[in-house]
C-alpha cells in the first residue's frame, strides 16, 4: 500500500572486518553458511537494487533458499535476498533488529537506507532480506505492465468502468505472465512470508532478534508474532495495519482520520482558518463537483520528458489527498487553487507518482495480489466495503464510494487473480505478552491511529504512540519518532517519549 524507493547494494565488506554480533559462535552474523530443515543461508554478493544505497557498502550479505510452497513436498524452491548492516557501535548489542517492509510488494534491501538514517543500527546490526516475490527476491514478481498501465491512467477517469476493464486487463495479463513461468501464486503470502523470517533467524543462527516492521509490514509482523513467537525479544511497528481489520473497510476510516488530523490542524492555525476556512466542507464539495464533471489538465511532472494529460475526478481526488498528507503543508492551499480554477499542483502531484522512473518495475504486484486476494477480499464483502465508505464520508457519490482508497477495482482483481482463500485463522487478533512498539502518525490517512489502540488490546505490554501532525510511517518523517523507536528497542518497558512534548504543528502555505 505505501511503496518505496528501491536501490542497489554493493558486495559484502570481508567477514573479519565485522564486529562480533550474537550468533553464539563468535562469528559475525551472515559470515556462515548454515542449513536448517528445508531453509539455507549461504554469504555472497549484496542483493540488487536498482540504484546504488550508500547504507550496504559495508554489508554482510548472501541468501537464503526456502520452499516457494511449504505444503507442496515436491515444491521448487526459491531465493531471498539477504543483506545485514552492521551496528555504528564497536560492541554491538547481540540481539540484531529485522525490518520488515511495507508494501505489499516493498522489497526491504531497498529501504536500508532509511533504517540507518534514523538511527536504528546505532548499537544493533539490521537485517534486510527481501520477501518472497520482492525486487531482489528470485523470482521476482514485479508485472511493470501494470505500472506502465497505472502511469498511462492518470489521463483516463479514475473510477469510470471503462478504466476499471482496463485496470483488470492488466492485472490478469499479469497473472497470466507469472504463471507462464511456473510461479505457485498461492504460496506468495502472509504465512509463507512469515515462516521465511523464522527460517531466516535459524539459518542465520540468531537466538534472540527484535522486529520492525513498517506499514503492510506491520501485517506480517503481527501474523509472525503469532504464528511464530520464539527467538522474539521485542517488536516494533509503525503504520499500523491489523490483519483482522485488513481491507477495503479499513482504508475509508483512515482516510476519514487523517484528512480530519489535516483539517483540524489547519482550522487551528489562525492564518490558515483564516485563508482556507470549512477546508474539510471544500474537500468534499470537490469530490462531488469533480465526480460530476471532472477537470481536464496538462502538466510537466519533475522528471518526465513530455507533458502528460490529466484527468481529476471525484475519486482521483480522493486517492491524491490520501497521499497528499504527506505534503501536509501545501495542501489547503492545493484544495483552494483547485477550487478556483487552477488544478495543476494537484495534477503535478497526482500524476507524479505515477509516471515517475521509480514508480516502474519495482514493487512485487504478485505479492500484493497474493496478500489481498487470499486474506482481505475473502473476507470482506462488497456490502461492508460499501457501508464503511458511507460512513466515513456520506456526501460522496456512490460511484466514488465503490472504490476504496488505495485499492481502487481490488474485487476484480481478485477474481482474475484466482488464489485460494487463505484459512479463517489468517484474521485472528494477535494476543502477545512480547513487548511491543505501537506507533501512528496523527495525519496518517492510509492506515489510520486508532489501529494502534486496537491491536494494543490483546498485546499485554505495548506501548500505544500517536506522533501528532505527521503522515504514514513516522520514522521516515519524524526525528521524534525515530528516538522514541531507538529508545525503545535499548530499553522496551520503557521507551523515551519525552521529545512528543514539544512537537509543533506545521505552518501551513498560504496564497495570495
Amino acid at each position: 500500500m505505501a511503496t518505496g524507493l528501491l536501490i542497489t547494494g554493493l558486495l559484502a565488506a570481508p567477514a573479519q572486518a565485522q564486529p562480533r554480533t550474537g550468533t553464539g559462535t563468535g562469528a559475525p552474523i551472515g559470515t556462515a553458511a548454515r542449513t536448517v530443515g528445508d531453509a539455507g543461508f549461504e554469504p555472497g554478493p549484496c542483493p540488487k537494487t536498482p540504484e546504488p544505497i550508500e547504507a550496504l557498502e559495508e554489508a554482510r550479505c548472501g541468501t537464503l533458499t526456502v520452499p516457494e510452497n511449504r505444503a507442496e513436498p515436491s515444491s521448487r524452491t526459491i531465493e531471498l535476498g539477504v543483506a545485514i548492516v552492521p551496528a555504528a557501535a564497536d560492541t554491538p548489542k547481540p540481539d540484531p533488529i529485522v525490518w520488515f517492509a511495507g508494501g505489499p510488494g516493498d522489497d526491504s534491501v531497498g529501504e536500508a537506507q532509511m533504517a540507518v538514517d534514523g538511527g536504528l543500527n546505532r548499537d544493533r546490526d539490521v537485517i534486510f532480506m527481501s520477501q518472497r516475490g520482492t525486487y531482489s527476491a528470485d523470482p521476482a514478481l514485479l508485472c511493470p505492465d501494470i505500472d506502465q498501465f497505472n502511469a498511462r491512467a492518470v489521463g483516463l477517469v479514475y473510477d469510470a468502468p471503462s478504466t476499471g476493464r482496463l485496470h483488470v486487463e492488466a492485472t490478469k495479463a499479469c497473472r497470466d505472465k507469472l504463471a507462464g513461468r511456473g510461479v505457485d501464486l498461492s504460496a506468495y503470502n502472509d504465512t509463507e512470508s512469515a515462516a521465511d523470517y523464522a527460517d531466516l533467524r535459524t539459518a542465520l543462527g540468531i537466538e534472540k532478534w527484535n522486529v520492525f516492521g513498517i506499514s503492510y509490514g506491520t501485517h506480517l509482523a503481527l501474523v509472525y508474532m503469532r504464528l511464530h513467537p520464539e527467538g522474539l525479544r521485542s517488536v516494533g511497528i509503525d503504520g499500523i495495519l491489523p490483519p483482522s481489520r485488513a481491507g477495503s473497510a479499513l482504508t475509508w476510516s483512515s482516510a476519514r482520520q487523517g484528512f480530519d488530523g489535516l483539517f483540524k490542524a489547519c482550522a487551528e492555525q489562525p492564518a490558515c482558518n483564516r485563508r482556507y476556512p470549512n477546508l474539510s466542507a471544500t474537500f468534499d464539495r470537490l469530490v462531488r463537483d469533480l465526480e460530476a464533471d471532472p477537470v481536464t489538465t496538462t502538466v510537466k511532472p519533475p522528471g518526465s520528458p513530455k507533458p502528460v494529460k490529466v484527468v481529476l475526478d471525484g475519486g482521483a481526488l480522493v486517492n491524491w489527498m490520501t497521499s497528499a498528507t504527506h505534503v501536509a503543508p501545501q495542501v489547503p492551499r492545493a484544495l483552494d487553487e483547485l477550487a478556483h480554477g487552477k488544478p495543476q499542483r494537484i495534477a503535478q502531484q497526482w500524476a507524479g507518482g505515477k509516471v515517475s522512473p521509480q514508480a516502474m518495475g519495482r514493487v512485487s504486484h504478485g505479492l500484493a495480489y497474493g496478500v489481498f486476494c487470499s486474506a482481505w477480499t475473502p473476507y470482506e464483502s462488497r456490502e461492508e466495503a460499501l457501508r464503511a465508505g458511507q460512513e466515513a464520508f456520506p456526501s460522496f457519490p456512490r460511484s466514488v464510494l465503490a472504490q476504496a482508497p488505495q485499492l481502487t477495482f481490488l474485487r476484480p482483481d481478485c477474481e482474475v487473480w484466482k488464489v485460494p482463500a487463505a484459512p479463517a485463522t489468517i484474521r485472528d487478533v494477535t494476543r502477545s505478552d512480547i513487548p511491543t512498539l505501537v506507533v501512528s502518525g496523527g495525519f496518517d490517512s492510509q492506515t489510520g491511529a486508532d489501529n494502534g489502540p486496537y491491536v494494543a488490546r490483546t498485546l499485554s505490554r505495548a506501548k500505544v504512540v500517536t506522533v501528532p501532525y505527521e503522515p504514514h510511517v513516522v520514522f521516515a518523517s519524524s526525528e521524534c519518532a525515530q528516538e522514541i523507536t531507538v529508545s525503545f528497542f535499548d530499553t522496551p518497558a520503557a521507551p523515551k517519549t519525552g521529545c512528543l512534548n514539544s512537537l509543533e504543528p506545521p505552518e501551513f502555505e498560504i496564497g495570495p
